[in-house]
Order: C-alpha cells, then sequence, then structure tokens
C-alpha cells in the first residue's frame, strides 16, 4: 500500500475518528477534556499510527494530556482493535500538534504588520496634507 493511496487516506480516516471517540472514554485525569486528535499518520504496513493531539490550554496541561495518553496506550489501542477491523492493530505514538499555536501566531503578526502599514499610510497622508498648505 502506497503511503497515499485511496486505501491509506481511508484507514487513517477511520482510525481517526476512532481514535477522536477513544480520547473522550479515558477516565485518566491528565487527559485534557479539550484535547483533539488532529491528524493521524498509519504506516502502510499497518503496524505503527502518528497521532497529532492539540489541546486548548496552557504547557502545562499539554504535557499533562500527552503524559496520561502514553500512560493509557494499552486502552486506547484495544478500543482501536475492536473498533476499527485491520490486518494490525498500529503501534500508537502521541505528539502534539502545533499547527493551532503557530497559526494563531502567525495571524497576530500578520494584524501587527497591518497596522504598522495603516499607521504608516496615516502619517504620510497627514505630512503630505500639511505640505499642500504651507
Amino acid at each position: 500500500m502506497r503511503k497515499n493511496s485511496a486505501k491509506n487516506n481511508r484507514v487513517n480516516g477511520e482510525v481517526q475518528k476512532a481514535l477522536s471517540s477513544i480520547i473522550r472514554e479515558v477516565k485518566d485525569p491528565r487527559v485534557s477534556s479539550f484535547a483533539s486528535v488532529m491528524d493521524v499518520y498509519v504506516s502502510p504496513d499497518l503496524k505503527t499510527c502518528k497521532v497529532y493531539v492539540t489541546v486548548l490550554g496552557g504547557d502545562k496541561e499539554r504535557d499533562d494530556t500527552l503524559k496520561g495518553l502514553n500512560s493509557a496506550k494499552g486502552f486506547i489501542r484495544r478500543e482501536l482493535a475492536r473498533i476499527v477491523n485491520l490486518r494490525n492493530t498500529p503501534e500508537l505514538t502521541f505528539l502534539m500538534d502545533g499547527s493551532i499555536e503557530y497559526g494563531v501566531d502567525m495571524s497576530k503578526k500578520i494584524e501587527e504588520v497591518m497596522r504598522h502599514d495603516d499607521e504608516v499610510r496615516a502619517n504620510r497622508d497627514e505630512v503630505e496634507t500639511d505640505d499642500r498648505f504651507e
């Protein structure tokens, strides 16, 4: 199975949907209720799976959620095997997804640049207006 094959994309989608519901069932208090599965990459041989998770909150919530998910790997993998019928149930690796934080940071930077450009334009217009009246 090629990495970007239609079958692999379907498997990734099914595993992501299943993991999203399974993570809500995890009883570990370290796992935040605001944890979301952003993306899943199952290897073509179905042996490994990278699970990208994002958590609404600070660094402590992210670290605690990652520790809780790693602690509950056995339960999560067993539930995944029960829900998704695959030849092999992949070994799960949980990773923090920083794309949302990156996007928010880039939006703030863009807004700063636009605000600065507006100020420069306003100052330039004031100088041009003053020059005409002199």
